[in-house]
């Protein structure tokens, strides 16, 4: 390659470069608007204390005072931090516990979505109103539900008082937010089950492999880069829970208080150094969590789907007898 094609091919480069910078400006402006200068500003607040306050003469300070990570520290080892550990022990366990049941029921929900069934479109619409109402409205109808005399006793014959403190209003909370939004997961991998190729189906059937080593070599593997993103999402959405423990169980409840509802407790009380720095340390366990989840795939399963997609489709190729698809 001449020295004169290097020159073209450098500044068409930069001319591509300079033409999606402009292209992308107006999208990092409003995410710097609504996103960098909320998150700024929060830290910043964090670093302060309002209220009245004695001095170390003993003089009463009202306003801001500035307390640098003092915040912090009485979150992590000061009177709050009882009732911020066990709101960190609750979205936790929430996170893992709900996203864990949504994935094996947004799963077969594709599945049963993705059959060619003569009722198919009711059955997708049905499957799918649950995820499209509004969490508040759900919380709502799941509150009537879990009534004294409301259905969920009537069916199993007993006075349970779900609304209350107690293991009770955990599971509540888990059986409201997995019916609302176990959906949104199967919306997902339905939409990467429709575009596995049929004949990759059928080229496993002529090998004699049953449905379920077809679910585990051909259909879990192909959907994997779909279901590793609906997991990140649901993940870092249930680590944010705030409306449904919120309206459904109500404020300040041991058994259901997240970080979201510690944070916003302590600015609906004008403590809002406090309630910035819940939303700070709020806002590191998410990013964490986005980090740790990504590192955890080591790989680009985007990539990694469509090499298995090309492999499967290769002419003289048995998708499920290879040695790369079938476990040892």
């Amino acid at each position: 390659m001449s020295t004169r094609t290097q020159v073209r091919g450098h500044r068409a480069a930069s001319e591509a470069g300079r033409l999606a910078a402009l292209l992308l400006s107006p999208t990092f402006i409003v995410l710097g608007l609504v996103v960098g200068y909320p998150i700024v500003a929060a830290l910043r607040e964090s670093l302060y204390r309002s209220g009245q306050e004695l001095d170390a003469s003993g003089f009463v300070v009202e306003g801001d005072q500035f307390v640098g990570l003092g915040n912090y520290t009485e979150i992590f080892s000061g009177p709050s931090a009882v009732r911020f550990w066990n709101a960190f022990g609750n979205t936790t366990f929430f996170t893992v516990v709900t996203v864990s049941i949504e994935v094996v029921i947004g799963v077969g929900m594709a599945l049963v979505m993705h059959q060619a069934l003569r009722w198919r479109g009711v059955v997708r619409a049905s499957i799918l109103v649950p995820w499209a109402i509004p969490t508040a409205v759900s919380a709502l109808l799941w509150r009537w539900i879990f009534q004294a005399d409301g259905v969920a006793n009537a069916i199993i014959g007993s006075q349970v008082l779900w609304t209350t403190e107690g293991w009770q209003a955990k599971l509540a909370v888990i059986i409201a937010d997995t019916w609302k939004t176990a959906p949104f997961i199967g919306l997902l991998v339905l939409a990467g089950l429709q575009v596995i190729p049929k004949d990759v189906y059928e080229a496993a059937r002529v090998d004699g492999a049953s449905p379920a080593r077809q679910f585990w070599t051909i259909t879990l593997p192909l959907v994997k880069p779909v279901l590793a993103v609906a997991v990140l999402f649901r993940v870092l959405d249930s680590l944010r829970m705030f409306d449904l423990p919120f309206v459904l169980i109500g404020n300040r409840k041991e058994s259901v208080e997240t970080l979201s509802m510690l944070a916003w407790d302590e600015a609906s009380n004008l403590r809002f150094g406090p309630a910035a720095s819940y939303a700070i340390v709020l806002f590191v366990y998410v990013g964490l969590a986005a980090w740790v989840f990504v590192k955890l795939l080591d790989a680009d399963v985007i990539s990694e789907a469509r090499d298995r997609t090309r492999q499967a489709r290769a002419p003289g190729r048995k998708p499920v007898l290879t040695a790369e698809a079938v476990p040892a």
